[in-house]
């Protein structure tokens, strides 16, 4: 008999895709070395690398590991991103700032949304950039794009998306404190304009920094609202795709099954959220130990690394730059909006006072 006879589908699957992983690997610890030594946004150089290296593609044995880390390890990455929240730390801002930010994420969705079709894009990237802006930049981007149809188009509007926010994020980091200042804002109101705002949690954090030795720590606060906003928004989005596959499989039938990737029903509520909000609640309770935490909060953040190296590589810069200016306009007025709104309800409401 073959000897693969014995070998279980398991293993068979860990043959198949360990080339690909590698790739993907070796991709997100060169952009980890340029950020140690030369600064810059870790998850910016992993695209860049990704996108340099497009031509692997052309080599079969890379395909299966290289979509096994777009798709599987950005979910585990976001799931893991519930235990840097705990409904302690949400209490602690007070309902009027809570209010204002879950606000400012829905009517940013909403802009985006408007923005898209005045623009003439499509209604996923409208929801696909509204989203990155109002939650968490590329972690959001990442995953709601793993809930909408798997089109090559939407793939292509996720990489742009995440090298717009992240480029955005860098900008605001840098500007935002120095126009703080000019407005003589405090250190609590400073905290919860660039939690507010910044897409990015590490941003969020140096920009926090510049406002005093605890800044850092209340806009990481304020920032980690918007994380939480993840979970509900990527629900909704799950549950209204599913719903329209459902619909259109009747009319369209293989269409549909291309779209969505295979013939079941998508799930109504996906794994990795289950992960998330199970990891919250045994944040909130104490039952993590502090070293664990920290250690998922870096696997978190890696595999997100690995995953946006694997959508790198299968996309090249020439499908980027069909994308045209309209996208990129998209993400410019959505960062603009909700800055503005946070800006105005901070001045209005005197939101900040109280951290």
């Amino acid at each position: 008999m073959a000897l693969s006879t014995y070998i279980t589908p398991s293993v068979l699957q860990v043959q198949a895709r360990w080339p690909g992983v590698l790739v993907c690997v070796v991709i997100a610890l060169a952009a980890t070395f340029l950020t140690d030594h030369y600064g810059g946004p870790q998850l910016l150089y992993a695209l860049l690398i990704g996108l340099a290296l497009h031509f692997l593609m052309a080599d079969p044995r890379l395909a299966a590991g290289v979509n096994f880390c777009a798709r599987t390890a950005l979910r585990l990455g976001v799931a893991l991103l519930g235990l840097r929240i705990t409904w302690d730390q949400v209490a602690h801002l007070g309902w009027r700032t809570a209010l204002v930010i879950a606000l400012a994420v829905v009517l940013t969705i909403a802009f985006g949304l408007l923005v898209g079709k005045s623009l003439g894009r499509s209604r996923e990237e409208g929801l696909l950039s509204g989203c990155a802006v109002g939650i968490c930049g590329a972690s959001a981007a990442l995953a709601v794009a793993s809930v909408l149809p798997a089109t090559r188009e939407n793939e292509r509007f996720t990489l742009l998306t995440v090298v717009g926010v992240t480029l955005l994020s860098t900008l605001a980091m840098v500007v935002y404190p120095f126009g703080l200042q000019l407005l003589h804002m405090s250190s609590g109101q400073g905290a919860v304009f660039l939690g507010g705002t910044i897409h990015d949690v590490a941003q969020v954090v140096a920009a926090g920094m510049m406002l005093g030795p605890d800044g850092g720590e209340k806009a990481a606060l304020v920032k980690l609202l918007r994380v939480l906003m993840l979970l509900p928004v990527v629900l909704v989005v799950a549950a209204v795709y599913r719903q329209a596959s459902e619909k259109a499989k009747p009319a369209q039938g293989g269409a549909t099954t291309a779209i969505v990737g295979s013939g079941a029903r998508p799930p109504l509520l996906p794994t990795f959220l289950v992960g998330f909000v199970v990891l919250m609640t045994l944040a909130s309770l104490g039952w993590i130990p502090p070293r664990v935490t920290a250690i998922a909060g870096d696997a978190s953040r890696w595999l997100l690394v690995v995953a946006i190296a694997a959508a790198g590589v299968k996309t090249t810069f020439e499908e980027l730059l069909s994308l045209g200016w309209r996208a990129v306009a998209m993400l410019v007025a959505e960062t603009v909006f909700i800055a503005a709104f946070v800006l105005g309800a901070i001045l209005l409401l005197g939101l900040g006072s109280q951290l």
